[in-house]
């Protein structure tokens, strides 16, 4: 099955041999776990106020290969990052706005502060997610973890990926038998309590939960999920599957942290805002400030009015992009990919008008793709203030519509697109399974 086709035997094989060299194991012993990168057809920016998304997997992502250490210790590296992080897991983590200044870590056997070398923070974070719920975490790991090759992963929730991984490998470490839906738990755990990001469940649930070909699709409200098959068409009395497509991921050359952009918090802040304006409206005022918590339609229409304008767009974008939703949905399983990519393209443009969220580079890479040949629909990945696009694309033209957008955004942003691998710039991908252990 070609979507199941990463990792392959040679990464598989590659990344054992550092392990078993870091650990002085051998390779039979070494143990991988597989978190895959996850894009968002439709359902932007309303998992954190309890919306309904939907989501998958490609065949991209984080690879984290392991040994159980026999002691507490914890020894890590990275394929991309330099030094190596060590701390024990018999030791009491506590969220990032708490740790002193002095703390550290060790890097190539030298002490260097937690900002040098924070790459490490999602395995401790890990391990504060584990213990804040009363697991017993005595053995540490060895493990090496490294992201697909040359891949510019802003905008595939990296962070959830790396985050999954380390919990998937203290789990197995520690012989923890834990549930997805716990998982999801304590992925949130570490990016919110931890790390201090005020996103929602859509990045880990897609991670966890998403199958090979499915679109999951995830309330955020109720964590009810379910997975929606593409529909085999029934053509002359023999099954016919729907029309083949690919996914395109199109960089932009902007890199920078989320956590460091007070744009992503601000957005959650007016929705949740805008909550209050619209459940005290409606004689709600003691029930939490999510935009869920108002969802019916009607209400929301006859008090839409007594919002300030950045809080009525927040809130705009908030609705449509649930009806959004709910209608690809439909379309997906009937294989109606020109449908389902028309309300991509309108998440697209409601994440620039009314979350008002992007960049001109992204926006600009966004209008190239809906030009490209044989692409349904496109979109951000991510938060929009850095990153990627993604689109649907009919797999005939895959190959020409990656050509199409390279040359154009060359045009556009020359300085951004020159500091872009031209290998990487525009990846045609597939649908990929969910994080496990192998």
């Amino acid at each position: 099955m070609v979507g199941l086709s990463w990792p392959s035997e040679s990464e598989l094989d590659g990344i054992r041999k550092v392990v078993a060299q870091m650990s002085g194991r051998g390779t039979e012993e070494v143990r991988v776990a597989v978190s895959p990168y996850r894009i968002c057809p439709l359902g932007a920016h309303i998992d954190h106020q309890g919306g309904i998304v939907s989501a998958m997997t490609i065949n991209k992502g984080i690879i984290l290969g392991f040994v159980p250490s026999g002691h507490p210790q914890v020894i890590l590296r990275s394929g991309q990052f330099k030094g190596e992080v060590r701390f024990r897991v018999d030791e009491v983590q506590h969220p990032r706005n708490t740790v002193k200044p002095n703390d550290n870590v060790h890097v190539n056997g030298s002490s260097k502060s937690q900002e040098e070398c924070s790459w490490g923070n999602y395995a401790r974070g890990a391990l504060y997610a584990l213990q804040s719920r009363g697991n017993q975490i005595t053995q540490g790991i060895m493990g090496f973890i490294s992201g697909s090759e040359g891949l510019d992963s802003s905008g595939l929730s990296s962070s959830a990926a790396v985050g999954v991984a380390y919990l998937l490998a203290l789990e197995s470490a520690n012989s923890l038998m834990v549930s997805p839906t716990e998982n999801i738990e304590y992925d949130r755990l570490v990016e919110n309590e931890y790390l201090g990001l005020r996103n929602g469940i859509l990045d880990q649930s897609a991670i966890l939960l998403s199958r090979h070909s499915c679109l999951t699709i995830m309330n955020c409200k109720t964590k009810e999920h379910k997975l929606i098959h593409p529909p085999k068409l029934q053509k002359n009395h023999n099954i016919e599957e729907p029309k083949a497509y690919k996914i395109l991921l199109a960089f932009s050359g902007l890199k920078h942290a989320l956590t460091n952009n007070p744009g992503y918090n601000q957005r959650v802040a007016e929705c949740q805002e805008a909550a209050r304006v619209l459940l005290h409206a409606s004689e709600k005022g003691d029930m939490e400030p999510f935009l869920s918590n108002a969802v019916e339609p009607a209400a929301y229409k006859a008090h839409k009015g007594k919002l300030e304008p950045n809080l009525a767009r927040r809130a705009e974008h908030y609705f449509s992009e649930n009806m959004r939703v709910i209608k690809g949905l439909e379309a997906w399983a009937s294989g109606r990919l020109e449908e389902f990519g028309e309300l991509i393209s309108a998440s697209g443009l409601s994440s620039i008008k009314n979350y008002e969220c992007g960049s001109e580079p992204l926006i600009q890479l966004y209008e190239i793709l809906l030009r490209a040949p044989g692409v349904y629909g496109a979109r951000f990945s991510g938060a929009g203030f850095r990153g990627c696009c993604i689109a649907f694309v009919d797999a005939e033209c895959a190959a020409e519509a990656a050509s199409f957008v390279m040359e154009e955004y060359r045009k556009v942003q020359p300085k951004l697109a020159s500091q872009i691998n031209p290998d990487k710039a525009v990846l045609i991908c597939e649908a990929a399974d969910c994080a496990r252990v192998i």
